[in-house]
């Protein structure tokens, strides 16, 4: 009987510890190079801004387009552009763009 109380304890605590590490765990997407290619103004959705803080390696302006997501280097001054260019016509007509940390 007493076996049994200490197996049931065992795999209770094994279960929380391993949900704990589970939800810990869960996928982050980031970048993890730049793109080379140039993207038309008018194709993007908006912008996500990454930094290194926690589980991405390296900072980086995610470009959202239809359909997919693009990668740039925010030291670049295209991309700094467009996202000037973003946020321009976010204030005329409204707009996505967020941070992530």
């Amino acid at each position: 009987m007493a076996s049994g109380k200490v197996c049931f304890l065992a795999t209770l605590c094994s279960l929380v510890i391993l949900s704990t590490f589970i939800g810990s765990t869960q996928s982050v997407s980031c970048c993890l190079r730049y793109t080379s290619r140039r993207l038309p103004c008018q194709r993007l959705l908006g912008y996500t801004v990454q930094t290194i803080i926690r589980s991405c390696d390296i900072n980086s302006i995610i470009f959202h387009l239809p359909g997919r997501f693009v990668c740039a280097d925010p030291s670049s001054i295209h991309t700094q552009r467009q996202m000037k260019c973003v946020d321009e016509r976010r204030k005329n007509k409204g707009g996505r763009r967020s941070v992530r940390s």
